[in-house]
Order: structure tokens, then sequence, then C-alpha cells
């Protein structure tokens, strides 16, 4: 039964089957989950809610850090058991359910859920369903690989389950710094001058009158998909090693240069792993997410400390990781995500933040979520968090894909903004980067163009702009033209000018 690990007296009484923590969520209650990135999310009540819901007519609103592992997202909207969903996700089911209008999704910064809800600006909790290494002989949990929302889930729910996961090594203990804050108009400082420092306690506090169940669970995280390098990636890597190179040759940076949070995906994970081949030293990371390129950075000796909310690997790397947790875990630190994507924090030390886009448009602006802008494709996560308040605000994508180029990803306009031209350093494409700071719109136009379009766009860009400059403006456009790409894609299946007459005629 492994009650060793539920080493506070009263709990012991309190285990339960995942199917009996289920029954406790009735239907348009509201349920926060530990979770983020697929690491230490809910991997047994969750899933037999969904399986509740099967025959059930009983759907939640559900909160959570980001995303979830195990298909339990996918699971839940396809038995109908979500009513709403917030702040992340990245589940293709969940995705259709949410863009046919079934589920709604509200689509938030990272580090402004705990707030919003700490402010009374959502609806109450009901319940918070948390998993846990193990319970401490106060009723306190040991998070696992993540703490995401967590504490304040424990702080603000009518009620907690908790899931202890005994896959997860008992040393976990000291891995995590939770902080909270105090209540407005009374909230100190968060002092945090350095990745290094911690400035909260090891544990999530629980009070004890709250549990009403113990659910025990061993399925580890779901790995995360890592790509080997390809040539776009390879290439947008490169580009922007170069460029940190030529900074710490100039002077504005040195080998160690800033802090560094780096989005999830396989361009991020090309791009960190770029720095094992430079001349990069002493490297630290304040992020979000620990991905297989943090402990590859960390074995070749390039970085010395990471902190982040969660811990999301590949199947290797996490037996890895496991298996030697203890040469890793005085190596970095889990904090509340409102806490690693704070923007005092992020200010203050100084964060090279790189994110990816879905595309940009000529003068800057960065759609990160919506596809043709409408589609939600996952959410805004904490790139927002990280490129407003960054010392340098890098966006990666692909200058073009699909099969002949026919989707562009730099636009005349993008049809939804999530970071606007005021909040963007860099813009880097396998084509090239371009440098944005200090330049006006005008003149961010031609190094766009220049360096990060594809050459199978470049021309009617150009003329674009031309044309639109005919009608003055600090920011030039063609409103009846801004978004002809996309009119142009739905109706013949490429954004080419020349491609789409051929396939029209």
């Amino acid at each position: 039964m492994h009650l060793e690990r539920i080493r506070f007296q009263s709990y012991k009484d309190k285990v339960i089957s995942a199917q009996e923590a289920a029954n406790f969520l009735k239907d348009k209650m509201v349920v926060g989950t530990s979770g983020f990135t697929k690491a230490g999310d809910s991997k047994a009540v969750l899933p037999a809610f969904a399986k509740k819901a099967e025959f059930e007519n009983v759907a939640i609103t559900l909160i959570t850090g980001a995303s979830l592992g195990h298909n339990t997202d996918a699971n839940l909207a396809k038995n109908n058991a979500l009513y709403k969903r917030m702040p992340f996700q990245a589940d293709s089911s969940l995705r259709n359910k949410i863009n046919e209008g079934e589920v709604l999704f509200i689509d938030q910064h990272l580090s402004e859920t705990a707030e919003l809800l700490e402010n009374k600006h959502l609806p109450k909790l009901d319940f918070a369903i948390l998993e846990a290494t193990y319970v401490d002989e106060q009723g306190n949990i040991i998070p696992t690989t993540s703490v995401g929302n967590s504490a304040t889930f424990a702080h603000l729910a009518d009620k907690i389950i908790i899931e202890i996961n005994i896959s997860m090594p008992l040393n976990f203990k000291g891995l995590h710094d939770v902080f909270m804050h105090e209540k407005y108009p009374n909230r100190d400082v968060v002092n945090i001058k350095s990745t290094y420092d911690r400035i909260g306690v090891d544990y999530i506090t629980i009070d004890p009158k709250k549990v009403v169940g113990i659910v025990f669970t061993e399925l580890p995280d779901s790995a995360a998909l890592v790509c080997a390098p390809d040539k776009k990636t390879t290439a947008i890597a490169d580009h922007l090693l170069a460029f940190f190179e030529n900074e710490i040759e100039v002077g504005r940076l040195t080998k160690s240069l800033m802090p560094l949070q780096v989005g999830i995906g396989k361009v991020a994970n090309a791009v960190m792993s770029g720095f094992s081949r430079g001349s990069f030293e002493n490297l630290v990371m304040y992020s979000e997410v620990l991905q297989d390129s943090t402990f590859e950075l960390f074995d070749s000796g390039k970085m010395d400390f990471a902190s982040a909310s969660s811990i999301t690997v590949s199947e290797a790397c996490y037996k890895q990781v496991l298996k030697n947790f203890d040469q890793y875990k005085d190596k970095m630190v889990l904090r509340p995500q409102n806490i690693s994507n704070s923007a005092e924090v992020i200010r203050r030390l100084g964060i090279i933040a790189i994110n990816t886009a879905i595309e940009f448009d000529i003068y800057g602006n960065v759609n990160s979520t919506h596809i043709s802008g409408t589609k939600m494709m996952n959410g805004i996560g904490g790139s927002g968090d990280f490129a407003r308040n960054s010392f340098l605000s890098i966006f990666v994508t692909q200058s073009a894909s699909k099969e002949f180029n026919a989707i562009s990803h730099v636009v005349p306009m993008v049809p939804h903004i999530d970071h606007t031209e005021h909040d963007v350093d860099i813009l880097v494409t396998e084509q090239g980067l371009a440098d944005l700071r200090g330049l006006a719109p005008r003149e961010r136009v031609k190094v766009i163009i220049q360096n990060c379009a594809h050459p199978d766009y470049k021309e009617e860009l150009t003329d674009y702009y031309n044309r639109a400059c005919l009608g003055g403006g600090q920011t030039p456009h063609l409103l009846e033209e801004a978004f002809s790409f996309y009119t142009r894609f739905a109706k013949t299946g490429s954004m080419i000018q020349k491609k789409a007459i051929e396939l029209s005629n």
C-alpha cells in the first residue's frame, strides 16, 4: 500500500481509489490540478473522471499549470467532461473541441492565473488535485516534477485530493522553492537576485481539514517528444549563436550571457544544444521548463544552474535524471509559475527570452497562438511574461512551410497579435536574423524582409510595403490587402502569388 509515503497519521485512513475520488467531482465544479507541460500532473483522478463522463452528463471547469500528459486532455474532451479550460493546452483533440466552440478556452499568461484566483477575479475552486512524492509529518506535500499553480490551488480550494506517485524518488525533497505572495496592498518584493536564490520552503502547505482522499499512482510523466535538429532548426540555432558571439565580441554580453529562458519545442532544443558548441561558459537559466538540452548542458559543464517550474524531458532523459538525481539536484530548483514567470524577477535578472512564433509581420508583431487568426493552437503560455520584461526578447520560426513553401511565416500583417512590435527585439528564421533594436517601423520592414522572409515571398512583401508607403503613415499598410496571404491560401492552398494564379487557372 506504500503507506510509508503518508507520514501524517490522520491521512492514513483517507486512501481511496481513483474512481472514488472522481465521484467527488460534480457537474459545473471548478477544479485546479497540478501539472505543467506534462510534468507532475494528475495521472489517476482526472483519467477516472474522464471515464465517468463517458456515462454521465458531467463537465467541469479545469484550471492547471499548463498542458497535461497521458492523453488526459484528449479523453476529457472526447467525453465532453470539460466545460471550460485554462490557461494552456497542447492536445489536438481538445484543440478541435475548442475551435469548434464545444469547450470554452481562456488563454492566459501563465504568470497570471494564480493572481486572478487569489484576487477573486475567477470563480472559487471547489477541488484541487495535487500530485505528491510523499506527504510529510505535518500533512504538507512534497511535489514531484513540477510546481506550477499547485500551491495556489492548495491554498484556495475548498477540498483537496492528493495523488501520491510512488514512481518518484524520495530525494525530491529539497528540489522545490515554494513562495506565496502576500495579499494586496501589502505585497513585498520577490527577493530573487540570482537564479540560485531560494526564498520559500521546499513543500506545499496543506490544510489537513481540506483533504478528502489520497490516491496512489505509479505512472511516470508523459515523455516529451524531442525531435533531432533538422536543416531549418540548425540554421536558426546557428544564426542565433552567431548573434550571441557577436554581442560578446562588441562587449554587450559576456561568455556567460545573461540568464536564459527558452520555450519548448525542437527549435528551442536546437538552440540550447548549440550552446555546447560555442565559447559560452557558466550559463544559467531562469525559465519555465527544463528540457533535455538543459541536462545536456549540465553534463557538458556549460551550464551551472537552472531555475524553472517543471522538468519535461524525453523518456531516455527522464530515466537518466531520476537514476542520477543526486548529481543534478543541487543544480536546479522548481518554483511556482507566478514566480518563475514573475515580471519583477525577469526584469531584475535581465533574462534573455527565446520563444517560438507561429508567424510575424513585416513590422515585427508576433502571432504565437492562432492559425489564420482564428483557430487556437496551444496558447500564449509564458512567452508574453518574458517578452515584455526581458533584457532581450527573441522570437524564432521557419520562414515558410508546407509543400512548395505554400505558407509564409512572414506576412504583411498578422491577423492575431500576441506580442506587439514594442516587445520584440530579435527575429530569426532559417534565412537569417533581424536585429530590430533602435529601428523605426519603416526601418524594421527592410531588415525583416531582407533577413527573415523566404525568397519566394520577398518580392511580394517588398511590393506591398512600397505601395503602402504611397498612402503615408508611421506604419504603412494597405488595409484592403493586409490579409491577402490568408484569403489566397484559403482559396488556392498556397500563399505564393504566382503559384496561386497557376492553381486557380
